[in-house]
């Protein structure tokens, strides 16, 4: 099979794999869409540790072509969605029932073969079944909407509050609209590029600001009465806008860091404003049993009205480029079979 492997910061090489053959528990699938992601990104800049050599790619779709012994309700020919994740299941965390905080962390796409192939493997314990005639470019977003459930599950959005996001990437925009669903009152969302301020409007947003514009802070602050707002989500990943969420949060407000930052990007905060303002800073990490959920409310997210640019595997390269400088499609795919 054809495969596009990571050797190190910015290397990529198309290369010749053996098909790989599923173990007794496992099924092997033939991706159709593959979405590229900004841990993708960051992997292939050297700023996050993964193994190497490795395929990457964990946001994914495709359909089952082989079944193995002591799997049950996943067949030949279903449309399948994998959770990437697994976990050492003896730690601390995972006795603790919090295995997403696992030690021993290991992930398809990051430490094992992911789906910018034209086949993997996963243990049928992490394959999900995808709604039958669902477009696979939509069902290659479960992973990340399983993400952004655990941050809302974690943020707590209350009926009539006010929520700002900052970002209206894929994930951004999921997380406006879960927002919207959630009830709340007003959802605001912050973003410099113009068409992805269009698509928040069409996720529920009901005000948008351009963080470039003069006065687009006032502009937000005003729509809460210069309060600010109950709920702020960075979800960009960055020095400045985690520093924009702080001071865009109402006092009682809560601030969900569900953006990636580099590891060493350092942000200036005063203690005596999250003290004073009572505010809660909340960490999202992964997907812990939110893949299921993701899955039953993706008709319900919108997801087909996204641009979205389907590249083949041998474009990987230019996909990464793309989906980083955020110029192009909202959102940036991989066709492994094309």
């Amino acid at each position: 099979m054809r495969a596009v492997r990571f050797h190190g910061a910015g290397d990529l090489r198309m290369e010749e794999l053996p098909l790989p053959v599923p173990k007794a528990g496992e099924v092997r699938i033939r991706p159709l869409a593959v979405g590229v992601c900004g841990t993708d990104i960051h992997i292939f800049r050297g700023e996050f540790s993964s193994a190497c050599p490795v395929v990457l790619g964990h946001e994914i779709a495709g359909t089952v072509d082989a079944v193995t012994s002591g799997v049950k309700g996943i067949r030949e020919g279903d449309l399948v969605t994998v959770q990437p994740n697994t976990f050492c299941g003896v730690c601390r965390y995972c006795r603790l029932g919090r295995e997403h905080l696992c030690l021993e962390m290991r992930a398809h796409g990051v430490h094992m073969d992911g789906g910018f192939a034209e086949a993997l493997v996963a243990g049928a314990k992490a394959v999900y079944r995808l709604p039958a005639g669902l477009d696979a470019r939509v069902g290659c977003f479960a992973e990340p909407l399983a993400c952004a459930l655990h941050g809302m599950d974690r943020l707590a959005v209350s009926s009539g509050s006010t929520v700002l996001v900052i970002g209206a990437g894929p994930v951004g925009l999921m997380l406006a609209r879960l927002s919207c669903l959630a009830g709340a009152g007003l959802v605001a969302v912050s973003e410099p590029i113009a068409e992805r301020r269009k698509a928040a409007y069409s996720f529920g947003a009901s005000l948008v600001a351009d963080p470039g514009a003069e006065g687009w802070r006032e502009s937000l602050m005003e729509a809460t009465a210069g309060q600010g707002f109950d709920s702020v989500i960075d979800a960009v990943g960055g020095a400045t806008t985690f520093e924009q969420a702080v001071s865009l949060a109402a006092r009682g407000g809560k601030v969900l860091v569900f953006g990636v930052a580099p590891p060493d990007a350092p942000a200036a905060i005063r203690p005596y404003d999250v003290f004073s303002r009572e505010l809660t800073v909340i960490g999202t990490l992964i997907n812990p049993y939110t893949h299921e959920r993701a899955v039953m409310i993706l008709p319900q997210i919108g997801l087909e009205k996204l641009s979205i640019e389907v590249l083949p595997l041998a474009q990987l390269r230019e996909a990464l480029d793309s989906q980083a400088s955020g110029r192009a499609a909202i959102k940036i795919q991989i066709r492994p079979q094309a």
